[in-house]
């Protein structure tokens, strides 16, 4: 039996049952719950049920490892406390956490180290406090503390022993739920770090695009792309459905065959039907030679019919022919000829309308929408548009020689407020032409946007509130300065200069066009002249 320091063996026999049932059930809760908060408020309330003490407090150390914060205790008032916290060495629960060695306070109010900031114990009787380290390998990572009633030393020290065991229960439970959170916390890092590599592996050269319904896009061509199913693409027009369609060949086994594509909606029936599968020498007037079709063409790659939905009727038929049998017939033939190509179809209209008004077969749309894949419209995905106009700011930079250094925050503003009717398309026209109105000072305005783009709320974008010739000029006036301080990193006189005007017009326009320069040019600024006025340059 371990040693007592009571006389009566039956009194310490009758401690040391209480005392093992308790430390018992102690490990019945630490191994029955989820929540390590639950789980240590249980443990506080058996302690003060069976070892009768009072404001139980488990203090962990915070992530940083500067300071214990309650991790546990009854009264949550204390737990949501200002300073409700211990610094290192700080009061009696940081000496213990700064030496890792318990300390027994006989007497509260005789001990001038004791802080008392957690818990209220005016107006009580004489009071012991007692806290021990909770230690995961021998570093102290947190204290579990009680008050008690006044009393001797055998009595406290056996309490400190037995609290001690619990601190060492609770700091196994501690170290194992830390270690089943890192763990966890490694596997999502590494889960993260996985998705953004696949999604880098799935995103096709050809394509720009970073937003998540783009990443949907990349991922249906990459489930598809590896087979020779038959792929529906549908967008409105301006999309990037043709990208789509490359990327699909190109990530293909066909890859290094023909990619063949067809404008659907620029042929009449006859050409259509020719061009997709040839004619004979003399099938009708003009048919001087035998031609061979585009599905001929595309023999072992992929054949790209844009605008499917322009298809006539007859012609509709000879394609179902293809793609079920995989022959076709040459205009003016009757032989078959076998068609070893993969179908990747196109279209903006709606299929399923066409169908109810017998424009359409069914049949056949049964057999293109196998894999439909949808590209989204530019402005459900708006987080693109400033990645989509860098890469064609670039792009005609380069190819009309001129130097682009920056666009305006302005002209930024009213590309983010357009409604994109002609998707990416018209953005990329959009930015060839402000790339040929900007080449003069090599930054992009607002007014350097075409017309379309010079809309009341594409306006009101740039800080202008109505549509008016003077809040356009004050937008021109405005970003003009702004620019101006830009290149010249702040300094007033040397803005003037390049504008040909006064510092003090210059100053005026500031606060009148209500160009913030403290937060644009704060590095240059003195710290005892926030307003621009005070600005001697």
């Amino acid at each position: 039996m371990p040693n007592c320091k009571f006389d009566n063996p039956k009194i310490c026999d009758a401690r040391h049952i209480r005392e093992l049932e308790s430390l018992a059930e102690i490990a019945r809760t630490l191994s029955s719950k989820s929540q390590q908060e639950a789980i240590l408020l249980e443990v506080i309330d058996l302690l003060e049920q069976s070892r009768s003490v009072q404001r139980g407090t488990i203090m962990l150390l915070a992530a940083d490892g500067r300071e214990l914060r309650v991790e546990a205790v009854k009264d949550q008032k204390v737990q949501h406390a200002s300073g409700a916290a211990y610094r290192r060495g700080e009061g009696i629960t940081g000496l213990v956490l700064e030496s890792g060695k318990p300390r027994i306070v006989p007497l509260v109010a005789d001990e001038p180290r004791f802080k008392g900031r957690l818990h209220n114990r005016k107006n009580e009787q004489p009071l012991s406090f007692i806290c021990v380290p909770i230690a995961v390998d021998n570093t102290p990572v947190g204290t579990l503390s009680v008050d008690c009633h006044a009393q001797g030393m055998p009595a406290l020290e056996e309490l400190q022993r037995f609290l001690s065991i619990v601190a060492t229960m609770i700091a196994t439970d501690v170290s194992a739920r830390r270690i089943s959170l890192m763990e966890r916390e490694a596997l999502e890092s590494e889960n993260t770090r996985l998705r953004g590599e696949m999604m880098e592996k799935f995103q096709p050269e050809n394509m720009i695009g970073n937003s998540h319904l783009m990443h949907e896009v990349y991922t249906r061509i990459h489930q598809v792309a590896a087979s020779d199913t038959t792929v529906l693409i549908r967008g409105e027009s301006g999309t990037g459905k043709e990208l789509v369609a490359s990327a699909i060949h190109y990530s293909s086994p066909r890859a290094r065959k023909p990619f063949v594509k067809v404008n659907c909606a620029a042929l009449n029936e006859n050409l259509l039907e020719s061009e997709l599968f040839g004619h004979e020498k003399g099938a009708f007037t003009g048919a001087l030679q035998a031609r061979i079709g585009r599905v001929q063409e595309a023999e072992g790659g992929t054949l790209f019919l844009d605008e499917i939905g322009d298809f006539s009727p007859t012609t509709q038929v000879k394609l179902l022919r293809v793609l079920q049998e995989r022959t076709y017939e040459r205009v003016g033939s009757n032989d078959l000829r076998k068609a070893d190509v993969r179908i990747v179809a196109a279209t903006n209209a709606d299929l399923e309308k066409a169908i109810l008004e017998n424009s359409f077969r069914q049949d056949l749309f049964y057999r293109i929408n196998v894999f439909p894949v949808y590209l989204p419209p530019l402005r459900s995905r708006r987080d693109d548009i400033l990645l989509l106009t860098n890469f064609f700011v670039k792009k005609y930079s380069s190819k009309m020689q001129v130097e682009i250094r920056r666009i305006s925050t302005p002209a930024i503003n009213m590309l983010m407020a357009y409604h994109w009717p002609g998707n990416v398309r018209e953005l990329e026209n959009t930015i060839e032409y402000a790339v040929l109105m900007g080449k003069e000072d090599q930054v992009i305005h607002g007014h350097d946007l075409p017309p379309t783009l010079q809309t009341p709320i594409a306006i009101a974008a740039t800080g202008s509130n109505q549509h008016t010739l003077k809040a356009r000029v004050a937008m021109l006036e405005r970003d003009l300065i702004v620019d101006s301080l830009k290149r010249h990193k702040g300094t007033i006189s040397a803005a003037a200069r390049e504008l040909g005007i006064t510092e003090r017009m210059v100053r005026y326009k500031i606060q009148k066009l209500d160009i913030d320069y403290e937060t644009l040019f704060k590095k240059r600024r003195r710290k005892k002249s926030p307003n621009p006025k005070n600005n001697k340059n």
